[in-house]
């Protein structure tokens, strides 16, 4: 068999945070949804069923959780942090893409998100 990529992917991470542009949704907070793909470029742990071989999908969420409680006013900077500790913290994660939407964002709107995603590479 020949493993032609590999991925780690936590789908719908939803956390309350303090981010925005508006001092009321710093003051406030709100729900946000978080949806991370990172590329492993080591296929050891797949041959050797070994947790070491691999990154652990419990520590790339509590790094996502750490850094979401660090308030920023733009969602593109809280992706940015979040990119930046991954790449330092796990050596074996090649690529990154992440999309982080703020669940009911302050523009009048019903059921409305907004959205960044931002794909990035070590």
């Amino acid at each position: 068999m020949r493993i032609k990529e590999y991925h780690i992917e936590l789908d719908n991470i939803h956390l309350y945070a303090y981010h925005g542009a508006i001092a009321q949704e710093n003051k406030v907070g709100g729900w946000y949804t978080l949806n991370l793909r990172a590329r492993i470029d080591s296929h050891d742990s797949i041959a050797s069923d070994n947790l070491e071989a691999t990154v652990n999908y419990a520590d790339i969420y509590e790094v996502v959780r750490s850094e979401m409680q660090i308030p920023s006013k733009l969602l593109e900077h809280v992706c940015g942090r979040i990119l930046d500790k991954l790449f330092e913290k796990f050596t074996i994660i090649g690529e990154i893409e992440i999309s982080l939407s703020k669940d009911t964002p302050p523009m009048g709107g019903d059921r409305l998100s907004s959205s960044v995603r931002i794909k990035a590479e070590r």
